[in-house]
């Protein structure tokens, strides 16, 4: 047995590598790529949806077709979408979505202190 633990991979490296991939792969150039790209989250939270709906079986003609494993992977399918989309606006994704977490995180719990 062993303890050593796999590197963690770098998220805004693989951030990189999926928007040079679609970016090469884009069948839309331009402004209506770009808004292609960002509606794509609309997609993955459509299946988050569908994850949630069928892990609770809230569809009684479907009952229970999915797991919360699904719906987490959902969840991360919108995480990366979106990280995708915030790289294909801007290089500095990192930056930005950085600064924009300790705005949020600050403002959210100045109210705790």
């Amino acid at each position: 047995m062993s303890d050593h633990t796999p590197p963690e991979p770098d998220l805004w490296a693989a951030v990189d590598a999926l928007w040079e991939w679609l970016d090469t792969e884009r069948p839309v150039e331009g402004r209506e790529g770009v808004l292609l790209r960002i509606l794509k989250l609309s997609e993955e939270v459509g299946e988050v949806a569908e994850a949630v709906i069928g892990a609770t079986g809230q569809n009684p003609r479907k009952g229970v077709t999915h797991t919360w494993d699904d719906v987490r992977s959902e969840l991360c399918d919108v995480v990366v979408t979106a990280l995708v989309a915030l790289r294909t606006l801007t290089p500095q994704a990192r930056e930005v979505f950085t600064r924009h977490l300790e705005r949020v995180t600050e403002r959210s719990l100045a109210s705790r202190s």
